[in-house]
């Protein structure tokens, strides 16, 4: 899960959608509530989004937060 990249995020009348790529190159389009891999989809920002996750030994929190890439070139 903390491989996969946030590469959008759709506005519309019908709701907030999130598009997330993995490493292999798959790409996903996600409404809160969705899983992917271990996570849960639990919220949808402006520029990111917040998963639920199995919490992992030595790790502080069950939670990532994937944001925009904000490298413009």
């Amino acid at each position: 899960m903390t491989t996969a990249k946030l590469t959008g995020i759709v506005r519309s009348g019908r709701g907030t959608l999130a598009l997330v790529e993995t490493p292999e190159g798959i790409g996903y389009i996600l409404k809160a509530g969705d899983t992917l891999g271990d996570g849960r989809l639990l919220e949808i920002g402006t520029d990111s989004v917040v998963f639920q996750v199995a919490p992992q030994p030595g790790s502080q929190t069950d939670r990532i937060v994937l944001r925009l890439a904000t490298d413009y070139k």
